[in-house]
C-alpha cells in the first residue's frame, strides 16, 4: 500500500472548489475529468488512488445531473437503458484492466482525439443545434460504444462525457442538450462500475473524495439548470470550450 501524501489544510478548499467546477462543467457539457485527473495527481496521489477517488466524487456529479435531466424530460430512460448496462460492463473490464496495464499512454492520445473533435466542430458550426435522424441505430450503438467508452471510461477515464456527448449528437442525431442529458446516465453507470472495483481493492482516499463529491453535486445542479435554461446552443459553445480546453 503506497503511503499517501500529507496535503496542507489550503489543498482541501482548493479541492472543493475544483469539484465545484467539474460538477458545474460537467454536467453541462461532459469532460470534468479532465479538470479533477489531473488535479489528484498533482497532489500527489498514486494513479490507482486518483482514478478510484475521481470515479468516487464523479458518481455524485454524474448521478445528480441525471436525476435533474430525469425530472425536466430530456433523459429517455427506456432508450439509454441498454447503453447504461452495456457500458457498466466496458467500465468493470476497463476496472479490472488498469490493475495490470499502465494507462500512462492514453493521456498523450486523448488531447488529439479532443482536438480532432474541436477541428470537426469548427468545421461543422449548425452540428448539434437542433435533432436530426440516427445514423446508426440504437443496439448497433451502444454495442459499439457503449462497451468501448464504457471499457474506456474504467480504464483511465478522462473525456468520456465529452466523447459520449459528441457522439450521441454526431451518430444518433441528438441536439447538444439531449446528448448532455443521455450522456450523464451512461457516465453514471460507468462510474458506478468502476468505483466499485476501486473501491474493492482500497484505491478509493475517502475523506478526499467526500470534499470534492459535495462540490460536484452543488456545482453538477447549477450546471443543470444553465444547459436547461440556455438551451442546446449554450450546451455547444461549452463543449467547444471544454474540449479545446
Amino acid at each position: 500500500m503506497p503511503a499517501f501524501p500529507e496535503l496542507p489544510l489550503w489543498a482541501y478548499p482548493v479541492l472543493f472548489v475544483i469539484g465545484l467546477v467539474t460538477g458545474t462543467v460537467d454536467a453541462i457539457a461532459g469532460g470534468g475529468g479532465l479538470i479533477t485527473l489531473p488535479a489528484l495527481l498533482g497532489f500527489g496521489l498514486p494513479a490507482p488512488f486518483a482514478l478510484g477517488t475521481a470515479k468516487l466524487q464523479g458518481v455524485f456529479g454524474t448521478g445528480s445531473a441525471t436525476w435533474s435531466y430525469t425530472r425536466r424530460g430530456a433523459v429517455d430512460l427506456r432508450e439509454c437503458g441498454l447503453g447504461a448496462g452495456l457500458t457498466v460492463l466496458g467500465a468493470a473490464g476497463g476496472a479490472l484492466a488498469v490493475r495490470s496495464v499502465d494507462p500512462q499512454f492514453l493521456g498523450t492520445l486523448i488531447p488529439w482525439l479532443l482536438g480532432a473533435i474541436v477541428i470537426y466542430m469548427i468545421f461543422r458550426p449548425q452540428l448539434g443545434e437542433t435533432s436530426r435522424h440516427h445514423r446508426m441505430e440504437l443496439r448497433p450503438f451502444y454495442l459499439l460504444f457503449g462497451l468501448g467508452l464504457g471499457f474506456y471510461d474504467g480504464f483511465f477515464g478522462p473525456g468520456t462525457g465529452s466523447f459520449f456527448v459528441f457522439l450521441f449528437v454526431r451518430v444518433l442525431g441528438f441536439d447538444f442538450l439531449h446528448a448532455s442529458a443521455s450522456a450523464k446516465l451512461l457516465n453514471t453507470a460507468t462510474n458506478v462500475a468502476a468505483l466499485v472495483l476501486f473501491a474493492s481493492k482500497g484505491h478509493v482516499w475517502w475523506h478526499l473524495a467526500a470534499v470534492m463529491a459535495v462540490a460536484n453535486v452543488v456545482g453538477s445542479l447549477l450546471g443543470t439548470r444553465l444547459a436547461l435554461r440556455h438551451g442546446a446552443g449554450f450546451v455547444r459553445g461549452v463543449f467547444v470550450c471544454v474540449v479545446t480546453a
